[in-house]
């Protein structure tokens, strides 16, 4: 599924297919199929770190800026961390990372966790010393965009909401079919997004509202 934010700041479901995996073939189709239907002005993609997905962008959108999702790379840290009891303490210093308010003081934030878990959590610290810093692109777009646009939280909420309703019905004859419940689902979602308020503000940054922030989730 993609979600996109367009220059003016309003959401809309760009297309949903069913695929047997999340291998780079099916996810390299589905981007080029954007493409083909005339999506351009790409400024930025968000999205967990799924290998196919991210060497599909690689392929289609060579050079395009890339946010991995904050909220699963906080998620992901905690398999680093063997005291439990520590989650909460490093838990705030890697919001302290996101939370910068520009990209050199986010850098040097994440400086101080890596020193300050070097010995306590090895791991950890180079499990974010790696990682950490592909969460730190959305300090590339403007400031008042960039809350929304950190997390793929958006997409996310869309596909916990369709596999809710699909666990309903079960089971389904054909992919067709299942296609066919997820897009009269996101149809309406689409719908109801046009007569709501903007997801994101306009930006005084002029050439920022001639590109589209896309969104994109496994």
């Amino acid at each position: 599924m993609a979600i996109g934010v367009d220059y003016s700041g309003n959401r809309h479901i760009l297309d949903a297919e069913v695929a047997n995996s999340e291998a780079e073939v099916n996810w390299r189709s589905f981007l080029e199929g954007l493409v083909r239907r005339g999506m351009h002005g790409l400024r930025m993609i968000t999205s967990d770190d799924h290998s196919g997905l991210r060497a599909a962008i690689d392929a289609v959108f060579p050079g395009i800026l890339w946010q991995r999702c904050q909220f699963h790379l906080q998620q992901n840290a905690h398999s680093y961390v063997t005291k439990k009891d520590d989650i909460p303490l490093i838990a705030a210093d890697i919001r302290k990372v996101f939370n910068a308010p520009d990209r050199e003081n986010a850098e040097r934030y994440l400086q101080q966790l890596v020193e300050k878990y070097q010995k306590t959590h090895p791991r950890l610290a180079a499990w974010a010393d790696e990682n950490i810093r592909e969460g730190l692109s959305v300090f590339n777009i403007p400031e008042n965009h960039r809350r929304k646009m950190r997390t793929s939280n958006l997409a996310e909420r869309q596909m916990k909401e369709i596999n809710r309703r699909t666990k309903v019905v079960g089971v389904f004859p054909n992919a067709a079919s299942l296609l066919r419940l997820a897009a009269a689902m996101l149809i309406e979602q689409n719908d109801q997004w046009q007569n709501d308020k903007r997801y994101l503000p306009e930006s005084n940054d002029r050439p920022a509202l001639n590109e589209i922030y896309r969104k994109k989730v496994a």
